[in-house]
């Protein structure tokens, strides 16, 4: 992560030219692993800069699906608008403050990302549906053409607005938990109890994660679901799809991989959550860094180090070190 971080807050995806652009999504993660592993001050500067990258160019304060590093707010294609990062740059600025030492300089550093916390909430609370709480139809994580919501865009904006209730009572801005219950409402009641990737689908995906801890509370019904996912996305190297309805090439992807392991370690299956971190460990690169994708016979491929991916192997080292297990 620090090879990947800029001295401009600029945090790249990976080091390969294909990847070296700032997606916010990927970049919350690297804040929420930088402010988990005491180093606040990065973090708030990752977050800085995606809070110029919103000033400079977005709509409505919706993000674009990434940025160049310059800092300048320009985009390498048009891929367009992606609402789910939005949700969480709201969670990485939540992690920050909650792993940031209180006091006068938090407070300061905190007032400062004022504009990017409030043009997120508003972002979202424009684009939810006040009677069915489901958002305008988006590209999530996937990065395709979309017709319908999909709970990667709808389990991003619940879990962003719910974690950013202390960060809003920080500032004395109104809470957000009407939108946040708007949210729940269209994930219980548009998505339960499978919790399928597409709105009316039913092949689940790695979004099922953003259902679990640490993003959210437990939910025994969520957690079956999972355990479905799981299984359905396995592939045969050890390691997970996507999602169930991925092209079956025999391609595992690190960062599924990752969250799952997370998801694991923040629900107390131990057990579990050693088991994918001792796979990410078994399959790194000769120089030991962490790939985006796992061939089908071992073999690691991609791009590598990949920010994602390592962001989320902090994360969970963090949750089992947190339960004493001692793994880190």
């Amino acid at each position: 992560l620090d090879a990947l971080v800029l001295d401009n807050g600029a945090s790249l995806a990976g080091a390969n030219p294909a990847w070296r652009y700032v997606w916010p999504r990927d970049a919350s993660f690297t804040v929420a692993a930088l402010a988990r592993t005491g180093h606040p001050t990065d973090a708030h500067e990752v977050l800085a800069y995606l809070q110029r990258m919103q000033d400079q160019r977005s709509t409505g304060g919706v993000f674009e699906a990434r940025y160049l590093p310059s800092g300048t707010g320009a985009v390498p294609d048009d891929r367009g608008l992606q609402l789910d990062g939005n949700g969480w740059v709201l969670w990485a600025v939540a992690e920050w403050f909650d792993h940031a030492e209180p006091g006068a300089e938090r407070d300061r550093d905190l007032e400062a990302l004022r504009p990017l916390v409030e043009r997120s909430v508003a972002a979202i609370r424009d684009h939810v549906d006040p009677v069915t709480g489901l958002p305008d139809v988006y590209p999530d994580y996937w990065e395709v053409h979309e017709r319908v919501p999909t709970l990667g865009t709808v389990a991003a904006l619940l879990l962003g607005v719910r974690a950013a209730e202390p960060v809003l009572e920080a500032l004395g801005e109104p809470s957000a938990a009407p939108l946040a219950e708007l949210l729940q409402r269209a994930v219980d009641e548009q998505f339960a109890p499978d919790f399928p990737r597409r709105l009316g689908g039913d092949e689940q995906d790695t979004a099922v994660a953003f259902l679990m801890p640490p993003f959210a509370p437990p939910d025994p019904v969520v957690e079956d679901a999972w355990t479905q996912a799981a299984a359905a996305m396995g592939r045969p190297a050890g390691g997970l799809a996507p999602g169930a309805g991925w092209k079956r090439d025999g391609v595992s992807w690190t960062p599924t991989t990752a969250l799952f392991a997370l998801a694991a370690a923040s629900s107390g299956d131990v057990e579990q959550a050693e088991d994918r971190l001792d796979w990410l460990d078994d399959h790194r690169t000769v120089r030991g860094a962490l790939p985006e994708k796992v061939l089908w016979d071992g073999s690691p491929s991609a791009v590598a180090p990949l920010a994602w991916t390592a962001s989320l192997v902090l994360l969970t080292l963090d949750e089992l070190d947190r339960q004493g297990s001692g793994s880190s």
